[in-house]
């Protein structure tokens, strides 16, 4: 009598697992992509020495979902033409930001924001125009770092919401620079904002 053998097991196919793997990774990266982290260019010199023309970075979009938009922040955001822009939140809803007290320093809230030497484009001055915002609730105040050629802000200081834009219209928080990668580095918030209250 004859013992009987179980059927050798199947061999799993090699290239349907290789399809299921590709097209995984397919959706996880689109799914990440669309809800989680964007990378975005750097289109012009209105960030600059912070981000440079070409740059690349990294957008957090979940930033805001879970945290409050903080003071300093580098974000992306849907500006005044629409198209996708980068600046740095300079005040959020409530502050009252100023140009300029007697050392010719932005204020925020009656508190001077020293930005020379931290991120404001060298031999600069924060803002040749003066003004004074109260920025509505739910809104930022934003700038570039290189405020001779930034479009920001001051630009739409005439428009009903004094140049602000609301926080529904941000992409995100840029927080790494990647590309390119001699240039790599994370984008924190300037230590200079935490004296404003």
């Amino acid at each position: 009598m004859t013992e009987e053998k179980d059927p050798p097991a199947k061999k799993p196919s090699g290239l349907r697992d290789s399809i299921l793997f590709t097209l995984g990774g397919v959706v996880v990266a689109l799914l990440v992509h669309m809800f989680v982290m964007q990378s975005f260019y750097i289109p012009s010199e209105s960030m600059e020495n912070t981000l440079l023309i070409n740059d690349r970075v990294v957008v957090n979009k979940l930033a805001y979902k879970f945290g409050d938009v903080e003071r300093g922040d580098i974000v992306v955001f849907k500006g005044w033409d629409g198209e996708d822009t980068i600046k740095r939140v300079i005040g959020v809803g409530g502050d009252t930001v100023k140009c300029c007290d007697a050392k010719r320093r932005i204020t925020v809230n009656g508190t001077p924001i020293d930005e020379e030497d931290v991120y404001l484009y060298p031999g600069v001055y924060p803002s040749k125009r003066q003004f004074e915002v109260k920025v509505p609730p739910g809104r930022v105040w934003l700038m570039g770092d290189h405020r001779n050629n930034s479009r920001d802000s001051r630009a739409y200081m005439d428009d009903q919401y004094k140049g602000t834009i609301s926080e529904d219209d941000l992409v995100g928080r840029a927080f790494v620079r990647y590309w390119p990668f001699s240039r790599f580095g994370f984008l924190s918030r300037p230590e200079t904002f935490s004296k404003v209250h």
